[in-house]
């Protein structure tokens, strides 16, 4: 009797508890419809720097990324892709560097210029482009032959050494035997006005008896471009070997007169 008194008090102990606990924990009537919301005093402050946020992001105005103009976009995509083959040469440069330092996407590249090697021509002849407009706005008909001569020499051996990223795109198509650009359609009509005006310069000098005859002018062009490329392309070597600063103000000064000189000579009667 007695253990059975002991385990009625105990299951009235825990029935006691259940009930206490279970109404200290849930509401006392729960119905279908009842709202188990929490009340709106509690989460109002929330509720309130909620709207605030949201309110504040969408009077906001978004600072544009890139601007929609497919020129200027392209533009600042070849800016970005001359100095990257330039340093980096076809194979090593990164389309997603190009997209990184333009803020714009491989995809958005690809649709612009196909492929990273359509890119790459796209710079070359991007930059022979403007190699030859600056020299159309040399005027040189309206100078005396040789002094016409001596503008132009000048002009490119400052231009070259100006503008290497120009050499060295030239010295990289020519690691890759000028495959890349053999497929540009507009290379050679590009490069028809530096011979058409080296032409009727020196044509006029021959006519004065200031130049020589005989001469052709894709020879003096090339002449004149060996002499102002080679002071970029052998720059680092040639300092080097000869322990001296070729690019010191003084000694470029005297390298570019020497280099006038020799073309004119060349070109004039012996």
């Amino acid at each position: 009797m007695w253990a059975w008194g002991q385990v009625l008090s105990f299951a009235y102990f825990l029935w006691i508890t259940y009930a206490l606990a279970r109404s200290c924990s849930y509401p006392q009537k729960i119905g279908k419809t009842q709202d188990l919301t929490p009340s709106t005093d509690l989460i109002a402050p929330y509720t309130s720097q909620m709207d605030k946020a949201v309110h504040s992001a969408k009077k906001a105005k978004r600072t544009p990324t890139r601007t929609n103009d497919p020129e200027r976009t392209m533009a600042g995509i070849m800016e970005v892709a001359t100095a990257e083959f330039a340093a980096k040469g076809l194979a090593g440069a990164r389309i997603d560097a190009i997209a990184d330092a333009t803020h714009t996407s491989k995809r958005m590249i690809y649709y612009y210029f196909g492929s990273k090697e359509g890119l790459y021509l796209a710079v070359l002849e991007e930059s022979y482009r403007r190699m030859r407009q600056i020299e159309a706005d040399l005027h040189l008909s309206d100078l005396p032959p040789e002094e016409a001569l001596a503008k132009l020499v000048g002009f490119t051996f400052d231009r070259h050494h100006s503008n290497q990223d120009f050499i060295r795109l030239v010295m990289s198509e020519n690691m890759q035997r000028g495959k890349y650009l053999e497929q540009s359609k507009v290379i050679q009509g590009l490069n028809v006005s530096v011979i058409q005006s080296i032409r009727e310069l020196y044509e006029r000098g021959v006519a004065q008896g200031v130049f020589r005859p005989g001469l052709d002018p894709i020879d003096i062009h090339e002449s004149i471009s060996a002499l102002a490329f080679f002071n970029v392309s052998n720059r680092y070597t040639f300092d080097l070997i000869f322990k001296r600063d070729g690019h010191d103000r003084q000694t470029l000064a005297s390298r570019r007169a020497n280099v006038i000189d020799m073309v004119l000579r060349f070109a004039k009667h012996s």
